[in-house]
């Protein structure tokens, strides 16, 4: 279980980082591409022109991964046909080309297209990709050692930081969409930076998280990702001041929930806290999961304490009792069979039920097989306990067997019966076939023999018509 929680982190990290990427306007267009036989309406309105099949070709090869000829074909369009309305936009596709090749010449090369493309076709459909295109080509460089790259990363990351003018107007249409345009290339340019130098990264991300103005807020959120993904001293701390601090709610709610990413005491310390403190449900919440990816003793216990607090609403009782049950902790599983007789809640105890139920181990079912017996649990606790602990292997057919023929309660013989018809061992058919021929209930007969005609045992043909000869004799 503690292996699966790994998996769980892995790919949480996976799935931000593309849901990052796709939320935003700083997809590239590269990001979006479709087929090239599913073309935009505006290509279809321009098919006419000339270089519309060289600019299809050129988007077939880039699809391919073939990315020299695709940017030598984006580059043949501005040789032969000038005028065409693709011009403006091959040099976006051509640097992008360029850039996958991953050849420091090719990158300078695409830096240079990308410059040229802002100072000759500034309206360009893909020009706010290409300026974010711009600042991962100077990242890649930076990253091989290229000085002049790495200082226009850092100055492009650097106003990210910047606090907005007290008591600034509410921003235009325009004028705030091109404040989304500059967030997105400063996310870009940290991103950038992070990958070169975390070092001098993590104090403008540090910066950007202390802003407090309106017009940030979209940044924070991005910042708040950028930075959990960082394995430093400062993470935690940072996060846990976003995660109280921020005005935004949904930075806080983030900030808790990536601290599930954050390795260390120093995080689970600082989740244990939130989740004391907070009476923001949807920070309790994040902290609750955040805390149950964190592997030690101290998250396990942080967790134990909350659910047992008089003042926790029950909807976040069931989160919390869900994730101490998906660890094989034995001290998790021993409080969660203690917890049960204190809990006045039905539902809270039918999920300390599910949650024991779905760690198999002996002494769990010997505890779910203990409540179905118990005369003081309601009929419908014994049931769904005497339902899961039938499906465990520790309880076996034969058991089942025995129970059925001494139990007196005729519901919680017929969830017998029915706990039966999901077993696949041939003894589950037997007792079936036996309660098909011989159940004094009526009712009980009928069921036995629908769930028999819905297995593939081969001997259930001849049984059935022994049972059809029985009925017509």
């Amino acid at each position: 279980m503690r292996h699966q929680m790994k998996i769980i982190r892995s790919v949480l990290g996976g799935l931000a980082a593309m849901a990052l990427l796709g939320g935003t306007s700083s997809v590239l267009a590269h990001e979006r591409l479709a087929p090239v036989a599913s073309a935009s309406a505006a290509e279809h309105r321009i098919a006419a022109d000339q270089a519309d099949s060289l600019y299809r070709e050129a988007r077939t090869a880039l699809n391919r991964g073939d990315y020299d000829r695709a940017a030598g074909l984006f580059r043949d369009i501005r040789r032969r046909y000038p005028d065409s309305q693709y011009v403006p936009n091959s040099y976006y596709w051509e640097a992008f080309a360029l850039y996958r090749t991953a050849s420091e010449e090719n990158m300078q090369r695409a830096l240079e297209l990308l410059e040229r493309q802002g100072s000759d076709y500034p309206n360009a459909s893909t020009r706010e990709d290409a300026r974010q295109l711009s600042v991962r080509v100077a990242g890649a460089l930076a990253r091989g050692g290229d000085a002049a790259a790495a200082e226009r990363v850092v100055g492009l990351a650097a106003p990210a930081a910047a606090p907005a003018p007290a008591a600034a107007p509410a921003p235009a249409v325009g004028i705030g969409r091109q404040q989304d345009e500059e967030d997105d290339l400063a996310i870009a340019a940290l991103n950038a930076l992070m990958q070169m130098d975390a070092e001098r990264a993590m104090p403008i991300l540090e910066k950007v998280l202390a802003r407090r103005d309106a017009g940030s807020v979209e940044l924070r959120r991005k910042a708040v990702f950028i930075v959990a993904q960082q394995d430093t001293d400062e993470s935690a701390q940072i996060l846990l001041d976003a995660a109280r601090n921020d005005p935004d709610a949904e930075v806080r709610a983030n900030a808790v929930f990536w601290l599930s990413q954050v390795e260390g005491e120093e995080a689970v310390i600082a989740l244990d806290s939130i989740l004391q403190f907070s009476t923001d449900r949807r920070v309790q919440e994040k902290a609750i999961f955040a805390l149950s990816q964190h592997e030690s003793e101290r998250s396990d216990q942080a967790l134990r304490s909350y659910v047992q607090r008089d003042d926790v609403p029950e909807d976040l009782q069931h989160k919390a009792i869900f994730w101490i049950g998906q660890t094989d902790s034995e001290e998790n599983m021993e409080f969660l069979r203690q917890l049960f007789g204190q809990l006045q809640s039905d539902e809270l105890r039918e999920r300390v039920i599910f949650a024991l139920a779905q760690s198999e181990s002996e002494e769990n079912s010997r505890w779910l097989m203990d409540v179905a017996l118990d005369p003081n649990q309601s009929i419908e606790m014994r049931k769904k306990a005497l339902f899961w602990a039938g499906q465990m292997d520790d309880v076996s057919v034969p058991d089942l067997d025995r129970l059925y023929d001494s139990m007196t309660d005729q519901e919680l013989r017929g969830q017998i019966l029915f706990v039966l018809s999901q077993r696949d061992e041939p003894e589950a058919i037997d007792k079936l076939m036996e309660i098909a021929r011989s159940d004094p209930n009526p009712e009980f007969r009928r069921k036995a023999l629908f769930w028999l005609g819905q297995s593939d045992d081969p001997r259930i043909a001849e049984f059935l018509l022994e049972i059809i000869n029985q009925e017509t004799q």
